[in-house]
């Protein structure tokens, strides 16, 4: 199996938004096996799309896809929007599976990120 991660945010028109999910991209990337291909897309406003995203796992020889909604809450864009831009992206290439992940949730770590951005604020 030669796998693929994409991660897809919501997307920005700022075009310095997109350092942020790069730079996630490449952390996720350096934390995986070397053969993993690791991508990025957008959900909307800006490139690369999802369907983007998709093409380059696939050019890149992957034949499964773990697609992680880069949101805290299982909202619609998380649970609905993200998916279905996913299944149309699909559709393109036939044979190549792939999944949509939950999206981040409430987690330990990112309490834990929480809490060390605050500290640094307060004043006790």
């Amino acid at each position: 199996m030669n796998a693929a991660v994409l991660i897809v945010d919501h997307g920005s028109r700022r075009p310095d938004a997109d350092v942020t999910v790069r730079a996630l991209t490449e952390m996720v990337r350096a934390l995986l096996p070397s053969n993993t291909v690791v991508e990025y897309a957008h959900m909307e406003f800006a490139e690369p799309t999802i369907a983007d995203g998709f093409r380059r796992c696939v050019d890149a020889g992957a034949t499964t896809i773990i697609v992680h909604p880069l949101m805290l809450a299982p909202g619609q864009h998380a649970t609905v929007d993200i998916p279905n831009l996913v299944a149309a992206a699909a559709e393109d290439h036939p044979g190549v599976r792939y999944r949509v992940t939950a999206p981040i949730g409430a987690d330990a770590k990112l309490a834990q990120i929480v809490v060390e951005r605050c500290l640094g604020e307060l004043e006790f």
